[in-house]
């Protein structure tokens, strides 16, 4: 059974996934990973902002955007406002500045729902790994490459490889929600 490490590893990838997704949603500081799915139209080329431009935090509501090259500032200026950020970035000519008003109420509702969303769909990607690794062990079975046994034992090993991701999930989402709704 030295199938185990392939699916578990898919797993743990789908959790990073989410942790990922979660740091793009902004909780109320300004956080530079909300810019980490922004892409700029960079000479014809999509390109993501940190990759054209300085991102600093100069104090907890803000980010500073500076383009390495100033003729690109129209562009960032212009992604960001298409971005679903929902903030109007301040163009002083050489840098951007997005202020990040505190969250309303409303917003961290939506907020926490877009973040449920996310845990669902992460859920469902590990359902499916758990699926996939079924079959693969079922086919063994029936090609008799392993004994009935060892499918059961297989069965049972990656229901709870799959159990201990799921709670994984459950805590990654809760932590974000807490921060989503502390003021």
């Amino acid at each position: 059974m030295s199938d185990y490490p392939e699916f578990e590893n898919k797993m743990k990838k789908t959790c990073e996934a989410l942790s990922t997704q979660y740091a793009t949603i902004r909780a109320g500081r300004a956080n530079a990973a909300v810019l980490d799915q922004i892409q700029v139209d960079y000479y014809g080329v999509p390109t993501p902002i940190q990759q054209v431009a300085s991102i600093a935090t100069p104090d907890p509501r803000s980010l500073l955007i500076q383009p390495w090259d100033g003729s690109i500032l129209k562009g960032i200026e212009k992604a960001t406002l298409a971005s679903d950020l929902g903030i109007n970035p301040q163009n002083d000519g050489r840098m951007l500045r997005l202020v990040f008003p505190p969250l309303t109420e409303e917003r961290r509702k939506e907020l926490v729902k877009q973040t449920k969303k996310y845990a669902e769909e992460a859920k469902v990607a590990i359902r499916n790994i758990r699926r996939d690794a079924i079959d693969k062990f079922k086919k063994q079975q029936k090609s008799s490459e392993i004994t009935e046994d060892d499918y059961k034992i297989a069965e049972k090993d990656i229901q709870k490889l799959t159990d201990d991701y799921i709670k994984e999930i459950d805590k990654i989402s809760e932590k974000k929600e807490k921060e989503l709704t502390e003021i």
